[in-house]
């Protein structure tokens, strides 16, 4: 028997090659030109996609059917040199990847439209809306000739720019894309790549995560990993801020200003948010550690969260806790480290459940334990 278990302990762990899309964000240090070719680039992607989705609902109102990416690209194309000259001045990946992401943004409505008629789909159906230069001045999308190297990056008609971090987005990858995104008056490129995982089965002990407010995870081997209640710790001066901006006249400097702190406060709320998340989720698969010592499955709760967000006293932590995100987190983590990811149904009662002989406590009629019944109960076993 001793040999056996010395046998299997000496093979060597399942190993399989996947090939992946990963994206790599890192921040821009462009320079005041390059900034302005920067708005520039995201005022021509807004631009084409509200002039596609205007075009798009007058057409369904006139003929009951509506054109796809490529048309409206050659559509607008057409009336560049005449109506719009100003769009040579940017990548025309700019508009035509506005164009398809409108496009994607119909088949999810239309996806959710056929779900609701079949009682799949609570909720709304989200038609694609307008984009306000109000809400932030967004993003584009580019294609084509982009080159990395340590330090800067070379985008289509925006040449080399700066990059913030040094030596984090592989030079040696194939690159499909590179979105650029204006957060808090700071730009942020995105490279989606692709490359080949060697990923290695995980052996561990199974591990269930238990997702609270208190609590943002708890773990069955004894691991809690706190809630950093990002926005209540900042929900004080959020408010002072909002009060002042409701005091200055609207479009002039101070209001700018002050709009431009909450929107800075508002980015570094979510960086305490995101950061909890990814070094909490990193831990529980382990990622630095070896395949014997990786949890070969993790189960969490299934959590009903649209229902919890319906209770105005629990709404803004369960929002702030971030369930969702955590558990996308955790699934493509747990496929990159060789991880199951298992969701526990959410009658399945773990919480009554003896994990050492199975037993289920006992219930009222009212659903609730009855602590007489489960002492008698649990003594017995």
């Amino acid at each position: 028997m001793l040999a056996k278990q010395a046998e299997n302990a000496q093979e060597p762990c399942r190993r399989r090659v996947m090939e992946s899309r990963r994206a790599y964000k890192v921040e821009l240090d462009p320079t005041e030109a390059q900034r302005r070719l920067l708005r520039r680039h995201a005022g021509a992607a807004r631009f084409a996609w509200n002039w596609g989705l205007a075009r798009r609902i007058a057409e369904y109102r006139a003929t009951g059917k509506s054109s796809r990416a490529m048309e409206q690209h050659r559509q607008l194309n057409a009336l560049k040199k005449t109506q719009f000259p100003w769009m040579y001045q940017v990548s025309k990946c700019a508009m035509q990847e506005a164009l398809r992401d409108l496009d994607r943004a119909f088949d999810a409505f239309y996806r959710r439209l056929e779900g609701k008629r079949q009682g799949k789909h609570k909720g709304k159906v989200g038609f694609p809306r307008f984009k306000s230069r109000k809400r932030g001045l967004g993003s584009f999308r580019l294609t084509g000739s982009i080159r990395v190297e340590e330090g800067r990056i070379r985008l289509p008609r925006l040449g080399w720019i700066r990059l913030k971090e040094r030596g984090y987005i592989p030079t040696d990858r194939h690159i499909l894309s590179a979105t650029v995104k204006e957060e808090a008056g700071r730009w942020f490129v995105s490279v989606l790549v692709t490359e080949e995982i060697a990923v290695e089965e995980a052996t561990g002990p199974a591990v269930g995560v238990d997702l609270g407010v208190n609590a943002l995870a708890t773990c069955s081997d004894g691991r809690v990993f706190e809630n950093p209640r990002s926005l209540p710790r900042h929900e004080k001066k959020l408010k002072r801020l909002y009060r002042q901006l409701s005091r200055r006249r609207r479009g002039g400097h101070n209001w700018e200003k002050t709009r431009k702190k909450i929107s800075r406060l508002h980015y570094r709320i979510g960086c305490i948010r995101r950061d909890a998340l990814h070094k909490a989720t990193s831990a529980i698969v382990a990622k630095t550690k070896p395949p014997q010592e990786r949890p070969a499955v993790v189960v969490i709760e299934n959590l009903n969260v649209a229902g919890m967000l319906q209770n105005h006293r629990l709404a803004g932590a369960v929002a702030d806790a971030s369930f969702g995100e955590l558990r996308r987190l955790l699934s493509y983590k747990a496929s990159w480290y060789g991880v199951r990811l298992m969701a526990a149904d959410r009658s399945y009662p773990s919480s009554k459940r003896c994990s050492a002989c199975g037993s289920v406590r006992p219930e009222r009629p009212s659903g609730r334990l009855c602590a007489r019944s489960v002492e008698r109960s649990w003594t017995a076993t």
